[in-house]
């Protein structure tokens, strides 16, 4: 029995410490099938996001969803913490004797007591290991502990920093694509600039941004699950919306060169298919058609009276299909396993940029539209 135990500990401390050197450590995906994070997020994600599916109000669906990737994180360390605690334990309990100071009987219960206070370095010496194995481990342990709270430290602040990078581009699209970013707006905004240069670097900007995503995003996989400041953001979206654009850029349109678009949609779509691997997003045969052909006509019609000229040749059109079946199906696998909405290739009607709406906007108009009429009633 007491060697069991010992065996058990070993290999709980060492998956652990394993885990967590490839969650934190290790810059690349792993890619074996059982891993601790990987059952841990599959086994909470689910049971979340099915609970979050019964709320019917899209708003604070989103809210809730919004919780899970912070506190995913901090369950997570203490999952880990657990599994160090109970493994020194077990290891205690197997090559170790101790005595407690009350002279109570030493079982397992009071041993994982004695491991989580040395673990967290709290020293009350209520229980003292006797042998040398015993102390060694307890010094070991105090020694993780101290690790333990080093990686926190360092952990979070790097998870909150890759985040903060990525949203800060998701924010300027605001202003270039609309909210939700479209593919029409962005070229209907930018498509007839006199200098392509204009156009060529937002697609330059987000190849580096689709590269970034694409390495945080397989270094710390938890960064797939934050969602953005508003409800009408989110990295998918933008990154579906920037492939859109390339997508029609590179398909043809009059007047643009689509040498940038071309490398810009490479990057973006090794972004989305190495990233639906990374939550297990499984593929969709029957995915919705995200542009029929009534929805690309009247795409074409809106970009030619804007000054951009969509080609409507029998290539180009196949050329489009092509490049869609490249990318729409992980994009819609990704949505339904993260539960995050994918922007139209246009809006059905004309909506506000994020930086056009505020909370004070109607009472302002309401105060300026009374203003108005008292000064029409005093000239008058």
């Amino acid at each position: 029995m007491l060697i069991l135990s010992t065996i058990a500990g070993v290999v709980v401390i060492f998956s652990v410490l394993l885990d967590a050197f490839e969650t934190v450590v290790l810059p690349r995906r792993v890619n074996r099938r059982y891993r601790l994070t990987s059952l841990f997020y599959r086994y909470t994600w689910i049971p979340f996001s099915t609970c979050v599916r019964k709320i019917p109000l899209p708003s604070r669906r989103e809210n809730f969803l919004g919780y899970y990737g912070p506190l995913s994180l901090i369950f997570l360390l203490a999952v880990w913490a657990f599994g160090l605690i109970f493994g020194y334990a077990l290891l205690q309990y197997g090559a170790g004797e101790h005595v407690q100071l009350s002279n109570e009987p030493i079982t397992f219960g009071t041993l994982l007591y004695h491991s989580g206070e040395t673990f967290f370095t709290l020293g009350y010496g209520d229980i003292v290991p006797k042998s040398g194995i015993a102390r060694a481990l307890a010094v070991f342990e105090a020694g993780m502990g101290f690790g333990f709270l080093g990686l926190v430290l360092g952990y979070l602040p790097t998870i909150y920093s890759r985040f903060s990078t990525r949203e800060i581009e998701i924010s300027l699209l605001d202003a270039r694509a609309g909210s939700p970013p479209t593919a029409m707006e962005l070229l209907a905004r930018f498509g007839n600039c006199p200098e392509q240069e204009v156009l060529d670097k937002i697609f330059r900007d987000w190849e580096r941004w689709s590269a970034e995503v694409l390495e945080s995003h397989i270094s710390y996989p938890v960064l797939n699950f934050f969602r953005s400041q508003h409800n009408n953001q989110s990295w998918l979206g933008a990154l579906t919306a920037i492939l859109d654009a390339t997508s029609l850029v590179i398909a043809g349109v009059d007047g643009i060169r689509n040498e940038q678009a071309k490398i810009t949609f490479a990057i973006a779509r090794h972004a989305m298919v190495d990233l639906t691997q990374t939550v297990n997003a499984r593929y969709i045969p029957d995915f919705p058609n995200r542009l029929p052909r009534e929805e690309l006509l009247r795409l074409r019609e809106t970009l030619a009276a804007r000054g951009v000229k969509v080609r409507s040749t029998e290539a180009a059109e196949d050329k489009l299909a092509s490049l869609r079946s490249r990318y729409e199906p992980y994009a819609q696998s990704l949505a339904q396993r993260l539960l995050i909405n994918l922007p139209p290739w246009m809006h059905p009607e004309k909506k506000k940029d994020n930086w056009e709406a505020g909370p004070w906007d109607r009472a302002i108009q309401a105060k300026g539209l009374s203003e108005r009429i008292q000064v029409f009633d005093d000239h008058f």
